[in-house]
């Protein structure tokens, strides 16, 4: 069986990058945009409108997710067909698929329908509840996507 490691290194670095973006979307940005009174002097940021630029930075993140959950489809089925299967992947790969796709088509735009309604629409338990769950999908798909290249990396190194 004839790999190309092009692809599977194109595929690890995928998987690497979207880690990292997550990582630092959700424990760099985020805090920086909501603290900014502790960052600026003469100009501060309220935590709606903090919210409503964090909003668009996520929305422009889901396109990106969009991208990943169908290369991860894609180069996971495409393993499974060659006969590489493992319980690990299937269930890490899913996990990055429905977290991603969650987070960027169920998620965020609820988040930002809500933020056009205005501020009283943040304030509300709904908003809340909306924006908890997102931050633990976001988790969910940080450690999906570790778990994910960890194990194609250990796969990588055994053939």
């Amino acid at each position: 069986m004839k790999r190309n490691v092009y692809i599977d290194f194109s595929y690890l670095a995928l998987l690497a990058s979207t880690f990292g973006a997550v990582i630092v979307l959700g424990a760099v940005v985020a805090p920086t945009i909501f603290s900014t009174s502790e960052i600026l002097y003469s100009t501060l940021i309220d935590n709606y409108n903090a919210g409503i630029i964090m909003g668009e930075i996520f929305r422009r993140f889901g396109y990106w997710a969009y991208f990943v959950a169908f290369v991860v489809v894609a180069y996971e089925f495409m393993m499974y067909k060659k006969g590489q299967r493992d319980a690990i992947i299937f269930g890490s790969s899913i996990t990055v698929v429905f977290s991603a796709l969650m987070f960027s088509a169920v998620y965020s735009p609820k988040i930002l329908a809500m933020q056009r309604l205005g501020v009283e629409a943040t304030q509300s338990d709904t908003f809340r509840n909306i924006h908890i769950a997102s931050e633990f999908d976001f988790k969910i798909l940080a450690i999906a996507l570790l778990i994910l290249f960890i194990r194609r990396l250990m796969l990588l190194k055994i053939q």
